[in-house]
């Protein structure tokens, strides 16, 4: 399949789990840790990393199930999101190829969209110094609604002042996806990450084996 053309493109969006950052393993172990907490079963990791990319609240709610109650959920998130605080550079690490593409794409204005938690993913770009390549970091309580709801990208091209065919959301689930089609972007897709992606009902302009893919792609631009 030859590549599209992404000439047009002067402008990046970027998921953060499983995407930029590996973060599977704290976000897994905080889960289970929650779980403990509220005397449960903990789960298998192939399990909780199915549920990992629509945001925190949800993330709890599928990990405890359908007959937990809403105080339960309260008390399970309050617990999750301070431990994974606590938690969140245990294992936590950027992929491998990422800084250096961060810093080879640095001419172009790029934003981070997220359904995690905006205050705890910046912390986390901070520890791993790649706060610095973006403009723009919005998480999951940004905004009235998470991916893949469009707005999260549509006001990030508003502040760029980008028309959607001249960006190209980046990320590792059909979630993502989603959400460049439903903002009407260009979508890619690493190869790598723990994202649920459905790649036939789903599929993506491109995928990356590395994010170090990315560049040469954009190398007219930039």
């Amino acid at each position: 399949m030859a590549a599209p053309n992404f000439s047009s493109v002067r402008a990046l969006i970027f998921d953060l789990d499983g995407t930029l950052i590996d973060s599977k393993l704290d976000l897994i172990r905080s889960v289970n840790a929650m779980l403990l907490e509220l005397g449960r079963e903990q789960l298998h990791e192939d399990t909780i990393s199915g549920y990992i990319g629509h945001g925190a609240p949800q993330l709890v709610g599928q990990a405890l199930g359908q007959a937990a109650t809403e105080q339960e959920c309260k008390r399970a998130l309050k617990f999750f999101l301070a431990y994974y605080e606590d938690h969140k550079m245990d294992s936590t690490c950027a992929y491998p190829g990422v800084p250096e593409a961060l810093q080879q794409l640095a001419a172009f204005p790029m934003a981070i969209l997220t359904n995690k938690p905006v205050r705890i993913s910046g912390r986390i770009l901070e520890e791993l110094g790649l706060a610095k390549y973006f403009r723009a970091v919005y998480g999951g309580n940004s905004f009235e609604t998470k991916k893949p709801n469009p707005l999260g990208a549509q006001t990030i091209l508003r502040e760029f002042g980008a028309a959607p065919t001249e960006a190209i959301l980046i990320g590792d689930s059909e979630v993502d996806v989603q959400t460049a089609r439903n903002a009407g972007t260009f979508a890619a897709a690493v190869n790598y990450g723990f994202g649920t992606h459905d790649r036939v009902a789903y599929p993506a302009d491109i995928y990356l084996d590395r994010l170090t893919d990315l560049p040469p792609l954009l190398a007219n631009r930039g």
